[in-house]
């Protein structure tokens, strides 16, 4: 298992993860830390407890603001397929429709 040490509003943390992990864990630490930054800068330096737990409940409504638009774009996605594949049925029976129209034509009856 590897190890990284991540710094986030200017303490150091050795943080265990899966082999191969380590750079977007560098990368997950690295936008924790400038929301804590950010936090700082709004707030001041209120412990790093409370900056953690701020910066952990900013991005978790991130978070849940972005599946709330996944769910949203899936069932648009979804309506869109269902419209199309009743476009499609639509198409197919008109053809199909005109192919027994032509071969009644071919066929003389």
């Amino acid at each position: 298992m590897a190890q990284v040490v991540v710094t986030i509003n200017g303490r150091s943390y050795r943080i265990a993860c899966e082999d191969g992990q380590e750079e977007h864990l560098k990368h997950l630490s690295g936008y924790v830390s400038e929301k804590v930054k950010d936090l700082v800068g709004a707030v001041g330096q209120i412990g790093d407890t409370r900056l953690l737990v701020m910066a952990s409940l900013l991005i978790a409504d991130e978070l849940s603001d972005t599946r709330t638009e996944l769910i949203e774009t899936r069932q648009e996605l979804d309506n869109i397929q269902a419209d199309a594949e009743d476009v499609l049925a639509g198409r197919l029976d008109n053809l199909a429709s005109r192919i027994d129209h032509i071969a009644a034509g071919v066929s003389g009856t």
